[in-house]
């Protein structure tokens, strides 16, 4: 809503849930974008988000030197600290009355859907206490499950990282055989785990089997399908989703161990690699009357911030959707996240950004699509393809021998 011009006073930025390798490009964006106009006196950055509002501390961004900025910028993580915490509307009402005591009328926040939710919810503070606060979320998750946006700032570089993962598990597996399995990050959506596709360069590469949250996990059909690539390739990948669950909602391996927002444990406790490799084990290796080779890793939390792996493509897009956060406040739209839109520019890839409403990004989460996933359930599409490569940009180039065999004398 355009409510004509800017209004002088300070800034408040924070960041909040997982980092990525590119949220500090979306960071320096806002710095830089504000220390070009005169309007915005302080920016204040709010260490580890709602918890450093809370307990008012704030450092003063626009004193950081340039070049400090620059290197902070190619940076993973988030420079600020970020947090967990999902506060209250009491919380909220107390980091509205901090920011007027600290004269702020400009509200970043750099985060998934519930940071999209806490800036929607100070939004209705300031308006209903008709004090001018301009409030707007800046959009980063690895998962790319935020609604409205093509796709979300973290997930480009997170899904090279899960390619060159699967690229280099693919040709391992090539080299001595036997049955790998790969765990990667998607509680809910499978937008991680099909970046898995990217790495495939000849026929047979892995990953051979691909299984995403959105798909009921059906043990019998898994191992069905293992042994058919095992059969056919006499090796097998598979990359699988830490959230899969069965038909019943019933998470596939889980502890029974909760997180603090109460979430069942998922990242990083092996259980449902363990789980599938003993299955693999049990059923396969019986039915085949085989001691089979079967290995499982956990990615964990290494797809979030390894460092040397940024896709251009992303860490652009980070940087702009903080710039145009900045450029939207200060030209009169009073709140809104900001949102990506992808087009066709001479028949390649190009991308710009629009302003959507804090409540239609706020709360709620994106599935992988239906056309995106393969009709068995065990696969992704080339309309996937199609989408995710330019956000990843080029991946590592290999070869194979030709395999000319020399006869026998």
């Amino acid at each position: 809503m355009s409510i004509g011009k800017a209004i002088a006073g300070n800034a408040v930025i924070g960041q909040s849930g997982g980092p990525t390798c590119v949220i500090n490009q979306s960071l320096i964006g806002v710095v830089q974008e504000v220390a070009k106009n005169e309007v915005i006196d302080h920016l204040y950055g709010a260490r580890h988000g709602i918890k450093g509002m809370l307990e008012e501390d704030f450092v003063d961004l626009l004193k950081e030197d340039k070049d400090t900025l620059a290197k902070v910028a190619g940076t993973p993580s988030a420079a600020l600290g970020s947090v967990r915490m999902k506060p209250t509307k009491e919380d909220c009402v107390r980091v509205f009355e901090i920011l007027k005591k600290y004269d702020v009328h400009y509200f970043f926040y750099i985060g998934g859907n519930d940071s999209a939710e806490t800036a929607d919810i100070v939004n209705q503070l300031s308006t209903e206490a008709g004090y001018e606060l301009r409030c707007f979320h800046i959009p980063k998750t690895i998962d790319n499950d935020l609604l409205v946006t093509d796709h979300c700032p973290g997930y480009g570089t997170a899904a090279k990282f899960v390619a060159c993962a699967l690229m280099g598990d693919n040709l391992d597996n090539r080299s001595l055989g036997g049955i790998k399995i790969d765990v990667i990050m998607g509680r809910h959506a499978g937008f991680l785990t099909a970046a898995s596709a990217l790495g495939r360069t000849y026929e047979l590469d892995g990953p051979h089997l691909i299984y995403l949250p959105e798909v009921a996990f059906d043990r019998d059909k898994f191992i069905d399908d293992v042994e058919r690539v095992y059969s056919t390739a006499g090796r097998c990948v598979i990359a699988v989703s830490e959230g899969v669950s069965d038909a019943d909602g019933n998470a596939i391996g889980a502890t029974g161990e909760v997180d603090d927002h109460g979430n069942v444990q998922l990242s990083g406790s092996g259980a449902l690699g363990d789980h599938l490799v003993k299955l693999i084990r049990d059923k396969l290796g019986a039915r085949l009357n085989q001691k089979l080779r079967v290995r499982a890793d956990t990615f964990g939390y290494l797809q979030r911030c390894f460092p040397g792996m940024a896709s251009e493509v992303d860490a652009k897009e980070a940087r702009m959707v903080g710039e145009w956060a900045v450029r939207y406040a200060v030209a009169g739209n009073i709140d809104g996240s900001v949102a990506l839109r992808r087009f066709d520019d001479d028949g390649k890839y190009a991308c710009d950004c629009f302003l959507t409403p804090l409540s239609t990004v706020a709360r709620k989460t994106k599935d992988f699509p239906a056309e995106f996933i393969h009709r068995d359930g065990n696969d992704v599409t080339p309309a996937f393809i199609e989408y995710a490569r330019p956000l990843v940009g080029d991946l590592p180039a290999v070869a194979r021998l030709a395999g000319r065999s020399v006869p026998k004398r």
